[in-house]
Protein backbone atom coordinates (compact mmCIF):
# COMPACT_ATOMS: atom_id res chain seq x y z
CA UNK A 1 0.00 0.00 0.00
CA UNK A 2 1.62 3.57 -0.84
CA UNK A 3 2.56 5.72 1.57
CA UNK A 4 -0.38 8.69 1.95
CA UNK A 5 -0.98 11.71 4.28
CA UNK A 6 -2.68 11.24 7.61
CA UNK A 7 -5.33 13.18 6.19
CA UNK A 8 -6.00 11.26 3.09
CA UNK A 9 -8.16 8.53 4.57
CA UNK A 10 -11.06 8.90 6.05
CA UNK A 11 -11.13 8.62 9.99
CA UNK A 12 -13.37 5.79 9.82
CA UNK A 13 -11.57 3.83 7.46
CA UNK A 14 -8.65 3.87 9.75
CA UNK A 15 -10.31 2.49 12.83
CA UNK A 16 -11.73 -0.16 10.40
CA UNK A 17 -8.53 -1.19 8.96
CA UNK A 18 -6.60 -1.21 12.59
CA UNK A 19 -8.99 -3.32 13.87
CA UNK A 20 -8.82 -5.56 10.85
CA UNK A 21 -4.59 -5.54 11.66
CA UNK A 22 -5.51 -6.59 14.97
CA UNK A 23 -4.18 -9.86 16.63
CA UNK A 24 -5.16 -9.06 20.00
CA UNK A 25 -8.43 -11.17 21.99
CA UNK A 26 -9.77 -7.29 22.15
CA UNK A 27 -9.14 -4.29 20.48
CA UNK A 28 -10.52 -0.33 20.85
CA UNK A 29 -9.33 2.26 18.18
CA UNK A 30 -10.03 5.63 18.83
CA UNK A 31 -9.24 8.20 15.94
CA UNK A 32 -9.30 12.11 16.81
CA UNK A 33 -9.57 14.32 13.75
CA UNK A 34 -8.61 17.55 15.01
CA UNK A 35 -9.20 21.26 13.55
CA UNK A 36 -8.64 24.59 15.19
CA UNK A 37 -8.71 28.11 14.40
CA UNK A 38 -7.53 31.08 16.45
CA UNK A 39 -7.20 35.17 17.03
CA UNK A 40 -4.44 36.79 19.01
CA UNK A 41 -4.33 40.45 19.71
CA UNK A 42 -2.45 42.93 21.77
CA UNK A 43 -2.40 46.76 21.99
CA UNK A 44 -5.74 46.93 20.30
CA UNK A 45 -4.43 45.50 17.25
CA UNK A 46 -4.90 41.85 16.03
CA UNK A 47 -0.94 40.42 15.83
CA UNK A 48 -1.60 36.74 14.45
CA UNK A 49 -4.30 34.16 13.22
CA UNK A 50 -3.68 30.96 11.86
CA UNK A 51 -5.42 27.21 11.50
CA UNK A 52 -4.24 24.17 12.67
CA UNK A 53 -5.15 20.40 11.60
CA UNK A 54 -4.26 17.16 13.21
CA UNK A 55 -5.34 13.28 13.52
CA UNK A 56 -4.30 11.41 16.75
CA UNK A 57 -4.68 7.80 16.53
CA UNK A 58 -5.23 6.12 19.86
CA UNK A 59 -5.09 1.94 20.07
CA UNK A 60 -6.01 -0.26 23.11
CA UNK A 61 -5.02 -3.97 22.76
CA UNK A 62 -6.32 -6.38 25.42
CA UNK A 63 -4.29 -9.94 25.75
CA UNK A 64 -6.27 -12.71 27.80
CA UNK A 65 -3.85 -14.54 30.17
CA UNK A 66 -3.89 -17.03 32.60
CA UNK A 67 -3.50 -14.75 35.86
CA UNK A 68 -5.98 -11.98 33.90
CA UNK A 69 -6.48 -9.44 30.75
CA UNK A 70 -4.04 -7.20 30.36
CA UNK A 71 -3.38 -3.94 28.34
CA UNK A 72 -1.59 -2.08 26.21
CA UNK A 73 -1.82 1.54 25.11
CA UNK A 74 -0.04 2.93 22.27
CA UNK A 75 -1.31 7.23 20.80
CA UNK A 76 0.13 8.59 17.98
CA UNK A 77 -0.12 11.65 16.14
CA UNK A 78 -0.07 12.44 12.24
CA UNK A 79 -1.06 8.78 11.85
CA UNK A 80 -0.56 7.24 8.06
CA UNK A 81 -2.29 4.09 6.56
CA UNK A 82 1.58 2.78 6.66
CA UNK A 83 1.69 3.21 10.55
CA UNK A 84 -1.10 1.43 11.17
CA UNK A 85 0.67 -1.79 11.16
CA UNK A 86 3.05 -0.96 13.30
CA UNK A 87 1.27 1.13 15.89
CA UNK A 88 -1.36 -1.96 16.13
CA UNK A 89 1.68 -4.34 16.70
CA UNK A 90 2.93 -1.84 19.68
CA UNK A 91 0.06 -1.72 21.49
CA UNK A 92 -0.28 -5.62 21.66
CA UNK A 93 3.35 -5.92 22.37
CA UNK A 94 3.01 -3.20 25.29
CA UNK A 95 -0.60 -5.43 26.77
CA UNK A 96 2.15 -8.72 26.48
CA UNK A 97 4.88 -7.36 28.64
CA UNK A 98 2.27 -5.97 30.73
CA UNK A 99 0.80 -7.48 34.17
CA UNK A 100 -2.57 -8.33 34.47
CA UNK A 101 -4.47 -4.93 34.37
CA UNK A 102 -6.40 -4.21 37.90
CA UNK A 103 -9.38 -2.73 35.85
CA UNK A 104 -9.63 -5.23 33.42
CA UNK A 105 -13.49 -5.84 32.13
CA UNK A 106 -15.56 -7.14 29.09
CA UNK A 107 -15.51 -4.85 26.58
CA UNK A 108 -18.80 -2.58 26.01
CA UNK A 109 -20.56 -4.51 23.72
CA UNK A 110 -21.83 -2.69 20.41
CA UNK A 111 -25.04 -2.43 18.89
CA UNK A 112 -26.08 -0.28 15.61
CA UNK A 113 -23.61 1.88 14.22
CA UNK A 114 -24.21 5.32 14.17
CA UNK A 115 -25.58 6.89 11.72
CA UNK A 116 -22.66 9.55 10.66
CA UNK A 117 -19.99 6.99 11.83
CA UNK A 118 -18.82 7.05 8.20
CA UNK A 119 -19.42 10.47 7.34
CA UNK A 120 -16.31 13.11 7.26
CA UNK A 121 -15.21 14.85 10.15
CA UNK A 122 -16.46 18.36 11.30
CA UNK A 123 -13.83 21.18 10.84
CA UNK A 124 -14.11 24.58 11.69
CA UNK A 125 -12.23 27.17 9.91
CA UNK A 126 -11.60 30.92 10.19
CA UNK A 127 -15.28 31.42 8.91
CA UNK A 128 -16.21 30.92 12.56
CA UNK A 129 -15.22 34.42 13.49
CA UNK A 130 -16.67 36.05 10.50
CA UNK A 131 -19.18 38.41 13.03
CA UNK A 132 -16.58 38.17 16.17
CA UNK A 133 -13.78 39.88 14.08
CA UNK A 134 -15.48 42.82 12.89
CA UNK A 135 -16.86 43.51 16.51
CA UNK A 136 -13.36 43.15 17.63
CA UNK A 137 -12.01 45.75 15.78
CA UNK A 138 -15.06 47.80 17.10
CA UNK A 139 -13.66 46.95 20.64
CA UNK A 140 -10.37 48.46 19.73
CA UNK A 141 -11.76 51.50 18.94
CA UNK A 142 -13.83 51.58 21.69
CA UNK A 143 -10.87 50.71 23.75
CA UNK A 144 -8.31 53.31 22.50
CA UNK A 145 -11.59 56.05 23.30
CA UNK A 146 -11.63 55.19 26.53
CA UNK A 147 -7.97 55.20 27.30
CA UNK A 148 -7.39 51.34 27.75
CA UNK A 149 -5.69 48.83 25.39
CA UNK A 150 -6.87 45.24 25.27
CA UNK A 151 -5.00 41.79 24.99
CA UNK A 152 -6.04 38.18 24.32
CA UNK A 153 -7.30 35.28 22.60
CA UNK A 154 -9.91 33.71 20.86
CA UNK A 155 -9.75 30.03 19.84
CA UNK A 156 -11.54 27.93 18.23
CA UNK A 157 -11.48 24.02 17.75
CA UNK A 158 -13.62 21.05 16.79
CA UNK A 159 -12.58 17.28 17.64
CA UNK A 160 -14.86 14.54 15.07
CA UNK A 161 -13.64 11.19 17.73
CA UNK A 162 -14.30 7.94 15.89
CA UNK A 163 -14.99 4.91 18.17
CA UNK A 164 -14.42 1.25 16.88
CA UNK A 165 -13.75 -1.64 18.83
CA UNK A 166 -13.55 -5.66 18.32
CA UNK A 167 -16.51 -5.62 20.52
CA UNK A 168 -18.87 -4.13 18.14
CA UNK A 169 -18.87 -0.49 18.74
CA UNK A 170 -18.84 2.03 16.00
CA UNK A 171 -19.40 5.47 17.39
CA UNK A 172 -19.08 8.63 16.63
CA UNK A 173 -18.88 12.09 18.48
CA UNK A 174 -18.15 16.06 17.24
CA UNK A 175 -16.87 18.41 20.10
CA UNK A 176 -16.61 21.74 19.66
CA UNK A 177 -15.11 24.35 22.02
CA UNK A 178 -14.66 28.07 21.78
CA UNK A 179 -13.18 30.47 23.94
CA UNK A 180 -12.62 34.20 24.23
CA UNK A 181 -10.21 35.69 27.13
CA UNK A 182 -9.41 39.54 27.28
CA UNK A 183 -7.81 41.62 28.97
CA UNK A 184 -8.47 45.37 29.59
CA UNK A 185 -5.01 47.74 30.99
CA UNK A 186 -5.19 51.82 31.44
CA UNK A 187 -2.45 53.92 33.44
CA UNK A 188 -2.67 53.88 36.96
CA UNK A 189 -3.80 57.30 38.80
CA UNK A 190 -1.24 59.48 40.21
CA UNK A 191 1.82 56.85 39.79
CA UNK A 192 0.49 53.80 40.52
CA UNK A 193 0.61 50.39 39.25
CA UNK A 194 -0.99 50.05 36.33
CA UNK A 195 -4.80 48.93 36.20
CA UNK A 196 -5.72 45.35 34.82
CA UNK A 197 -8.89 43.75 33.94
CA UNK A 198 -9.86 40.26 32.65
CA UNK A 199 -13.20 38.58 31.31
CA UNK A 200 -13.66 35.36 29.05
CA UNK A 201 -16.34 33.39 27.72
CA UNK A 202 -17.10 29.99 26.51
CA UNK A 203 -19.16 29.49 23.18
CA UNK A 204 -19.92 26.81 20.48
CA UNK A 205 -19.40 29.15 17.10
CA UNK A 206 -19.08 32.40 18.47
CA UNK A 207 -22.01 33.65 17.62
CA UNK A 208 -22.93 34.57 20.98
CA UNK A 209 -19.98 36.50 22.02
CA UNK A 210 -20.13 40.60 21.52
CA UNK A 211 -16.43 41.40 22.47
CA UNK A 212 -17.75 45.28 22.80
CA UNK A 213 -19.87 43.86 25.29
CA UNK A 214 -16.65 42.68 27.13
CA UNK A 215 -14.77 45.41 26.46
CA UNK A 216 -17.38 47.74 28.15
CA UNK A 217 -17.84 45.47 31.29
CA UNK A 218 -14.08 45.93 31.33
CA UNK A 219 -14.10 48.95 31.13
CA UNK A 220 -16.30 49.82 34.08
CA UNK A 221 -13.96 47.73 36.42
CA UNK A 222 -10.95 49.96 35.26
CA UNK A 223 -13.11 52.57 36.58
CA UNK A 224 -13.41 50.97 39.75
CA UNK A 225 -9.72 50.91 40.10
CA UNK A 226 -9.24 54.63 39.76
CA UNK A 227 -9.52 54.37 44.17
CA UNK A 228 -7.12 51.82 45.03
CA UNK A 229 -7.42 50.87 48.94
CA UNK A 230 -5.12 48.08 50.95
CA UNK A 231 -6.74 45.44 52.77
CA UNK A 232 -5.09 43.20 55.55
CA UNK A 233 -5.69 39.13 55.29
CA UNK A 234 -8.21 38.11 57.13
CA UNK A 235 -12.10 36.85 56.63
CA UNK A 236 -14.12 38.92 54.70
CA UNK A 237 -17.81 38.85 53.22
CA UNK A 238 -16.91 37.37 49.20
CA UNK A 239 -18.57 37.56 45.89
CA UNK A 240 -17.43 34.19 43.90
CA UNK A 241 -18.21 35.19 40.49
CA UNK A 242 -19.51 31.99 38.24
CA UNK A 243 -15.92 31.58 36.94
CA UNK A 244 -14.24 31.57 40.62
CA UNK A 245 -17.20 28.81 41.44
CA UNK A 246 -16.34 26.93 38.46
CA UNK A 247 -12.73 26.48 39.08
CA UNK A 248 -13.20 25.29 42.66
CA UNK A 249 -16.16 22.73 42.19
CA UNK A 250 -14.30 21.49 38.89
CA UNK A 251 -11.43 20.32 41.47
CA UNK A 252 -13.69 19.17 43.90
CA UNK A 253 -15.46 16.85 40.73
CA UNK A 254 -11.87 15.81 40.39
CA UNK A 255 -11.18 14.56 43.71
CA UNK A 256 -14.63 13.26 44.21
CA UNK A 257 -13.67 9.33 43.27
CA UNK A 258 -15.15 6.51 45.03
CA UNK A 259 -11.83 4.47 45.97
CA UNK A 260 -10.21 6.69 47.08
CA UNK A 261 -12.88 7.79 49.46
CA UNK A 262 -14.04 4.59 50.54
CA UNK A 263 -10.13 3.67 51.51
CA UNK A 264 -10.23 6.86 53.61
CA UNK A 265 -8.40 8.64 51.68
CA UNK A 266 -10.39 12.25 50.69
CA UNK A 267 -12.56 14.91 51.54
CA UNK A 268 -15.53 12.56 50.80
CA UNK A 269 -14.17 9.28 53.25
CA UNK A 270 -16.05 8.53 56.28
CA UNK A 271 -14.50 7.17 59.75
CA UNK A 272 -16.23 3.69 60.67
CA UNK A 273 -18.08 3.89 63.41
CA UNK A 274 -18.24 1.27 66.28
CA UNK A 275 -20.51 -0.99 64.74
CA UNK A 276 -18.46 -2.09 61.83
CA UNK A 277 -19.58 -0.26 58.82
CA UNK A 278 -15.82 -0.08 57.94
CA UNK A 279 -16.75 -3.42 56.54
CA UNK A 280 -19.51 -2.59 54.67
CA UNK A 281 -19.18 -4.48 51.06
CA UNK A 282 -21.15 -1.11 50.01
CA UNK A 283 -18.83 0.74 50.19
CA UNK A 284 -21.28 3.59 51.20
CA UNK A 285 -20.56 3.33 54.57
CA UNK A 286 -17.06 4.20 54.71
CA UNK A 287 -17.94 7.87 52.86
CA UNK A 288 -20.01 10.83 52.96
CA UNK A 289 -22.56 9.55 50.65
CA UNK A 290 -25.91 10.83 51.67
CA UNK A 291 -24.41 13.63 53.78
CA UNK A 292 -25.55 17.15 53.63
CA UNK A 293 -23.00 19.52 51.94
CA UNK A 294 -24.99 22.73 51.74
CA UNK A 295 -28.30 24.28 52.92
CA UNK A 296 -29.06 25.59 49.77
CA UNK A 297 -30.72 23.49 47.59
CA UNK A 298 -27.97 23.16 45.24
CA UNK A 299 -27.69 20.49 43.14
CA UNK A 300 -23.81 20.01 41.24
CA UNK A 301 -24.22 17.56 38.23
CA UNK A 302 -22.94 16.71 35.01
CA UNK A 303 -25.30 16.11 31.59
CA UNK A 304 -23.79 15.50 28.41
CA UNK A 305 -27.16 16.89 26.82
CA UNK A 306 -26.98 19.59 28.48
CA UNK A 307 -28.16 22.76 26.41
CA UNK A 308 -25.45 25.03 25.46
CA UNK A 309 -22.41 22.65 27.22
CA UNK A 310 -22.70 18.87 25.41
CA UNK A 311 -20.12 16.76 25.40
CA UNK A 312 -19.47 12.95 24.25
CA UNK A 313 -22.37 10.76 25.48
CA UNK A 314 -20.40 7.96 26.21
CA UNK A 315 -16.76 7.03 27.45
CA UNK A 316 -13.70 8.06 25.71
CA UNK A 317 -10.74 7.37 27.43
CA UNK A 318 -7.22 7.21 26.05
CA UNK A 319 -5.83 6.00 29.21
CA UNK A 320 -6.80 3.95 32.16
CA UNK A 321 -6.40 6.02 35.64
CA UNK A 322 -8.37 6.09 38.97
CA UNK A 323 -11.50 7.30 37.71
CA UNK A 324 -11.09 6.18 34.00
CA UNK A 325 -10.29 2.91 32.52
CA UNK A 326 -9.83 2.38 28.51
CA UNK A 327 -12.37 -1.40 29.16
CA UNK A 328 -14.63 1.33 29.58
CA UNK A 329 -14.64 2.88 25.97
CA UNK A 330 -18.09 3.20 24.54
CA UNK A 331 -19.85 3.19 27.99
CA UNK A 332 -23.08 5.43 27.80
CA UNK A 333 -23.17 7.98 29.76
CA UNK A 334 -26.41 10.08 31.49
CA UNK A 335 -27.53 12.88 33.12
CA UNK A 336 -25.73 12.37 36.95
CA UNK A 337 -26.48 14.04 40.37
CA UNK A 338 -22.97 14.40 41.91
CA UNK A 339 -25.09 16.52 44.86
CA UNK A 340 -28.73 16.73 44.55
CA UNK A 341 -29.76 19.71 46.61
CA UNK A 342 -27.49 19.94 49.00
CA UNK A 343 -26.92 16.03 49.67
CA UNK A 344 -23.84 14.32 48.38
CA UNK A 345 -25.09 11.87 45.99
CA UNK A 346 -22.76 9.88 43.79
CA UNK A 347 -18.86 9.63 43.19
CA UNK A 348 -16.89 8.90 40.58
CA UNK A 349 -16.42 5.31 39.69
CA UNK A 350 -15.30 3.33 36.88
CA UNK A 351 -17.38 0.17 36.14
CA UNK A 352 -13.95 -1.44 37.89
CA UNK A 353 -14.20 0.77 41.17
CA UNK A 354 -18.11 0.14 41.14
CA UNK A 355 -16.83 -3.41 41.24
CA UNK A 356 -14.68 -2.77 44.18
CA UNK A 357 -17.16 -0.28 46.37
CA UNK A 358 -20.41 -1.61 45.67
CA UNK A 359 -21.53 1.51 44.68
CA UNK A 360 -23.32 2.70 41.03
CA UNK A 361 -21.09 3.21 38.12
CA UNK A 362 -20.84 6.52 37.64
CA UNK A 363 -18.16 7.67 35.12
CA UNK A 364 -16.78 11.39 34.56
CA UNK A 365 -18.37 13.64 32.23
CA UNK A 366 -17.05 16.97 29.87
CA UNK A 367 -19.17 19.13 31.67
CA UNK A 368 -20.37 20.41 35.05
CA UNK A 369 -23.02 22.50 36.04
CA UNK A 370 -24.23 24.02 39.51
CA UNK A 371 -28.16 24.84 39.91
CA UNK A 372 -30.75 25.58 42.46
CA UNK A 373 -29.83 28.90 43.44
CA UNK A 374 -32.00 32.04 42.83
CA UNK A 375 -32.36 34.79 40.22
CA UNK A 376 -30.28 37.33 41.16
CA UNK A 377 -27.51 38.68 38.67
CA UNK A 378 -24.30 39.01 40.65
CA UNK A 379 -24.74 42.96 40.21
CA UNK A 380 -27.72 42.48 42.52
CA UNK A 381 -25.89 40.48 44.53
CA UNK A 382 -23.66 42.99 45.11
CA UNK A 383 -26.38 45.32 45.70
CA UNK A 384 -26.84 44.05 48.92
CA UNK A 385 -23.76 43.12 50.30
CA UNK A 386 -21.41 45.18 52.32
CA UNK A 387 -23.67 47.12 54.54
CA UNK A 388 -22.47 45.24 57.91
CA UNK A 389 -18.45 45.97 57.00
CA UNK A 390 -16.47 45.66 53.83
CA UNK A 391 -17.15 42.71 51.37
CA UNK A 392 -15.39 41.54 48.61
CA UNK A 393 -15.92 41.01 44.85
CA UNK A 394 -13.52 38.56 43.22
CA UNK A 395 -12.90 38.77 39.35
CA UNK A 396 -11.59 34.91 39.29
CA UNK A 397 -8.80 32.97 40.74
CA UNK A 398 -5.62 31.39 39.21
CA UNK A 399 -2.69 28.97 40.54
CA UNK A 400 -4.73 27.20 42.27
CA UNK A 401 -3.09 24.25 44.38
CA UNK A 402 -4.12 21.12 46.76
CA UNK A 403 -2.76 21.68 50.28
CA UNK A 404 -4.56 19.10 52.18
CA UNK A 405 -7.09 15.94 50.20
CA UNK A 406 -8.37 14.74 53.52
CA UNK A 407 -10.00 18.34 53.71
CA UNK A 408 -9.65 19.04 50.27
CA UNK A 409 -8.18 22.45 51.42
CA UNK A 410 -7.35 24.66 48.48
CA UNK A 411 -4.38 27.57 47.88
CA UNK A 412 -4.89 30.17 45.19
CA UNK A 413 -4.40 33.71 44.58
CA UNK A 414 -6.70 36.43 42.89
CA UNK A 415 -6.17 38.12 40.18
CA UNK A 416 -7.10 41.28 37.70
CA UNK A 417 -9.18 42.65 40.03
CA UNK A 418 -10.59 42.61 43.97
CA UNK A 419 -13.15 45.20 44.68
CA UNK A 420 -14.47 46.74 47.94
CA UNK A 421 -17.98 46.69 47.90
CA UNK A 422 -19.20 48.81 50.52
CA UNK A 423 -23.26 49.66 51.19
CA UNK A 424 -23.88 47.91 48.13
CA UNK A 425 -21.63 49.85 46.06
CA UNK A 426 -18.19 49.14 44.68
CA UNK A 427 -15.77 51.46 45.96
CA UNK A 428 -12.33 50.80 44.86
CA UNK A 429 -10.24 47.94 44.20
CA UNK A 430 -8.05 46.45 46.73
CA UNK A 431 -4.81 44.45 47.01
CA UNK A 432 -4.63 40.76 45.76
CA UNK A 433 -4.72 37.71 48.22
CA UNK A 434 -3.52 34.40 48.56
CA UNK A 435 -6.54 32.25 49.56
CA UNK A 436 -7.03 28.90 51.44
CA UNK A 437 -10.46 27.48 51.16
CA UNK A 438 -11.94 24.42 50.47
CA UNK A 439 -14.97 24.40 47.66
CA UNK A 440 -16.84 21.46 50.08
CA UNK A 441 -16.31 23.87 53.21
CA UNK A 442 -17.02 26.88 51.10
CA UNK A 443 -20.46 25.03 49.97
CA UNK A 444 -21.84 24.48 53.73
CA UNK A 445 -21.22 27.98 54.43
CA UNK A 446 -22.54 29.67 51.45
CA UNK A 447 -25.48 31.91 52.37
CA UNK A 448 -26.93 32.99 48.83
CA UNK A 449 -26.31 31.19 45.05
CA UNK A 450 -27.10 33.78 42.32
CA UNK A 451 -28.61 32.84 38.54
CA UNK A 452 -26.55 29.87 36.96
CA UNK A 453 -25.00 31.27 33.85
CA UNK A 454 -22.63 29.67 31.22
CA UNK A 455 -18.69 30.61 32.40
CA UNK A 456 -15.39 29.92 31.64
CA UNK A 457 -13.45 28.47 34.41
CA UNK A 458 -9.81 30.66 34.08
CA UNK A 459 -7.93 28.49 35.30
CA UNK A 460 -8.77 25.22 33.94
CA UNK A 461 -9.76 26.45 30.50
CA UNK A 462 -6.96 24.35 28.90
CA UNK A 463 -8.64 21.16 29.95
CA UNK A 464 -12.31 22.05 30.98
CA UNK A 465 -14.43 24.56 29.37
CA UNK A 466 -18.26 23.50 29.55
CA UNK A 467 -19.41 24.79 32.77
CA UNK A 468 -22.47 26.62 34.09
CA UNK A 469 -22.19 28.31 37.79
CA UNK A 470 -24.05 30.97 39.90
CA UNK A 471 -22.02 33.74 41.99
CA UNK A 472 -21.99 32.58 45.74
CA UNK A 473 -21.49 34.84 48.97
CA UNK A 474 -19.17 33.50 50.89
CA UNK A 475 -19.88 35.35 54.69
CA UNK A 476 -16.26 34.40 56.07
CA UNK A 477 -14.13 33.95 52.84
CA UNK A 478 -10.29 33.39 54.45
CA UNK A 479 -8.01 35.97 52.62
CA UNK A 480 -4.75 34.21 54.70
CA UNK A 481 -2.25 36.81 53.16
CA UNK A 482 -1.60 39.66 51.13
CA UNK A 483 -0.16 38.85 47.55
CA UNK A 484 2.08 41.32 46.07
CA UNK A 485 3.34 41.84 42.56
CA UNK A 486 0.16 40.09 40.80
Amino acid sequence: MSARTSRSTAPHEIVERALELSRADGCVVIADEHSGAHLRWAGNALTTNGVTRGRTLTVVATVDGGQGTASGVVSRSAVTVDDLEPLVRAAEAAARDAGPAEDAQPLVAGGKADADFTDAPAETSPDVFAAFAPALGESFRQARAGGRELYGFAGHEVVSSYLGSSAGLRLRHDQPTGTVELNARAAGTEGAVPRSAWTGRATHDFTDVDPRGLDAELGRRLGWAERRVELPAGRYETLLPPTAVADLLIYQMWSSGARDAVEGRTVFSKSADGDGAAADRSGGARTRLGERLSELPLSLRSDPRAPGLECAPFVLAHSSGDDASVFDNGLPLTATDWVREGVLNRLLTTRHTAGLTGLPVAPGIDNLLLEGGGSRSLDEMVASAGHDGPALLLTCLWYIREVDPATLLLTGLTRDGVYLVENGEVSGEVNNFRFNESPVDLLSRAVEAGRTERTLPREWSDYFTRAAMPALRIPDFNMSSVSRGV
